[in-house]
This record gives structure tokens, sequence and C-alpha cells, in this order.
């Protein structure tokens, strides 16, 4: 009995922890950084089945012919999976909002009116010709939407560059009483010599809000005419988007 239990002590042989590879690297970069995929692919066919006791003989027999790292690829399995992702890296400033921090913040409202596209600086037939169906003479609608975006350091007490509620005021004094339900070009006085294209819609927003709102928080007026057709003004600078 004794004998037997020398024997087996003599032929167990304890399993070697095994380190796993690096977190948030697939295995194919493991492979490539640690030992030649090909050599233990190959291995792997050489063996029974494809289970992970097939998988586990073939990385040992990757590690008696001296590929560098298989060990680790045990851990893993050598069939591609992905390893677990890496962990986000913290937050480097989880500081709570207050002074010096800055937010931009968008607001959006929607009017219809109507207009005409056309130039007393220009023939009705030159008109015609770079406008189009535009300038028809019993003029057009739209749905337009407009899309303000204010800038500015965050109060620490309330948490908001600026009120909602006194921004949704301003933008009702400034976009919809003067422009909602109206003829743009006969019943607003702004365009009765500017052609009421996105582009001066855009711009009369801009001024129109500007007045009302504190001093350099106005940071983007944003208009959908239609869905291809978006003008972006920033004061000094426009963009057409279509």
């Amino acid at each position: 009995m004794a004998g037997k239990e020398q024997k087996r002590s003599k032929s167990f042989v304890p399993r070697r922890r095994i380190a796993g590879p690096p977190s948030g690297l697939t295995l194919g970069v493991v492979v490539q950084r640690r030992a030649s995929l090909r050599q233990v692919r190959g291995m792997e066919s050489r063996t029974r089945g494809g289970d992970s006791l097939s998988v586990g003989r073939a990385v040992r027999a990757a590690e008696n012919e001296g590929v560098p790292g298989a060990g680790s690829l045990l851990a893993a399995g050598v069939r591609g999976r992905p390893l677990a992702p890496a962990q986000p890296a913290p937050c480097c400033d989880a500081r709570p909002p207050g002074p010096g921090r800055t937010r931009a913040g968008p607001r959006c409202l929607s009017f219809s009116a109507c207009h005409r596209l056309h130039s007393k600086s220009l023939s009705d037939e030159e008109n015609l010709k770079l406008f189009g169906k535009c300038n028809n003479p019993n003029g057009h609608g739209h749905n337009y939407k407009v899309v303000v975006t204010v800038r500015g350091e965050i109060d620490p007490t309330s948490g908001m560059v600026i009120n909602l509620t006194d921004l949704k005021e301003y933008m009702q004094e400034a976009i919809l009483e003067p422009l909602d339900h109206k003829n743009l070009d006969k019943d607003v006085a702004y365009f009765a010599d500017v052609v009421s294209t996105t582009e001066n819609v855009a711009v009369y927003i801009w001024e129109n809000l500007r007045k009302r709102l504190p001093a350099g928080t106005l940071y983007k007026v944003k208009v959908y005419e239609t869905d291809q057709n978006i003008v972006v003004y920033k004061g000094e600078e426009t963009t057409l988007e279509k």
C-alpha cells in the first residue's frame, strides 16, 4: 500500500497557476506579442476535438516546444475570443461645477411663417432665375426650427449657465412673437428691404436675442428652414448646411 502511495506521489505533478494576459487586449494581440499563433493552433489541431481540454493540451505542448508566452494563452483560450475589456481610466477631473467652468446648452423651438425670395435690386427675370420657384409671387411657407445655444460659466448655486425659464421667455420675445404665423416680407419690418433667406432669418434672430441675453452668453443660432436647408450663425460667421 505504501508503495502505491509512493508511486502516485511521484507521478502526480501539481498544475502550475498560469497568469492571464493583460486586460483590454484581444487574443490576436496577445498571440502576436507573446507567441506564435500558427504554432499554437497547429498543435491544437493535432489534439482531439476543440474543447477546453484540447486547448490546454495544445498550449502545454507549445510550452514544451519553446513557444514563448504560451502559458498565458491557456487562460484565455486560442479561439480568438476577446478578453475582458480594460477598465476605463478614472476621471481626472471630477470637480463639481463652479466658477470658471463653462458649458454650452441648446434650446429648441419651432415657428411657422411664409415668405417670398425676391430682391428689389434685381429685375423680375433675374429674381426668377436666381430663386426659381421660391420667387413665386404668392409666396410659400415653412415650419422653421430654431436651436439656440448659450455658453458661459456654470453658476455654482443654480448649476446653470442661464435660468432656462428666462431663456424661454427671451426666445418667445425674440422669435415667436415677431415671426410665428407671419408673412416675413410684409409683417416684419426688418425684411422690408432684406431678402428673407434662411441666412438673414438667422441673423435677425441672433440680433434680437443678443439684445435680451446677458452679454457674451449667446453662442450659436441654428435655423432649419427644411431638413436639407440649415444655417448656423455665430455672429461673425455663417455656415450653410444642405
